[in-house]
């Protein structure tokens, strides 16, 4: 998972390995929630890394999809075999910054909106997401909801089972990110 906070912290061109304002974590946890009237499935990742850099306020996040735990086993195995197809596309990544102006460094809580590129199912898509930042200038504390549309990534619901899975899921997250 190290690797994995290393390749993104690469990956946004501007973050410098060395700045003074990064803030990351590998242990975030990152949930989603399909509701219907036949069935709601939920299912919970808590091995999602995240980075900030509270002087330029850019981001990203990355997760595998192979570690969404489910209730069942025969969910899990349909969600990455059929739907998500995680052999093929094994991770989630967003990119992008915080619009507004907000000095992460300095103790407080924000209402933000980041603002970037989702690439989910090898589909990207620029998106809008709320959230809250709560900062005490050495952590910050991280929440947000954001609907996805699964026809928007090219995730195909089949007939069968179109009635039990939302064709608009709630992805919500939570997390702690450590000053480096």
């Amino acid at each position: 998972m190290k690797k994995l906070a290393l390749i993104l912290l690469l990956s946004c061109s501007s973050l410098s390995l060395f700045a003074q304002h990064i803030f990351s974590t590998t242990k975030g946890s990152v949930s989603f929630f399909s509701e219907t009237l036949l069935e709601n499935i939920q299912a919970d990742n808590s091995k999602t890394a995240a980075i900030i850099n509270a002087e330029t306020n850019e981001m990203a996040v990355q997760m595998r999809i192979t570690d969404f735990q489910f209730p069942n086993k025969l969910m899990q195995e349909h969600f990455n075999e059929n739907y998500l197809e995680s052999e093929k596309f094994p991770t989630s990544v967003f990119k992008g910054k915080i619009k507004e102006k907000a000095d992460l460094t300095l103790a407080g809580t924000y209402q933000v909106t980041a603002e970037g590129t989702l690439t989910m199912h090898g589909v990207s898509h620029q998106v809008l997401i709320p959230g809250t930042v709560v900062s005490d200038g050495k952590q910050l504390k991280l929440d947000f909801k954001f609907p996805v549309k699964l026809e928007d990534y090219k995730i195909e619901i089949p007939t069968i089972v179109f009635s039990k899975i939302a064709e608009v899921v709630d992805v919500s997250g939570n997390m702690v990110l450590d000053k480096k």
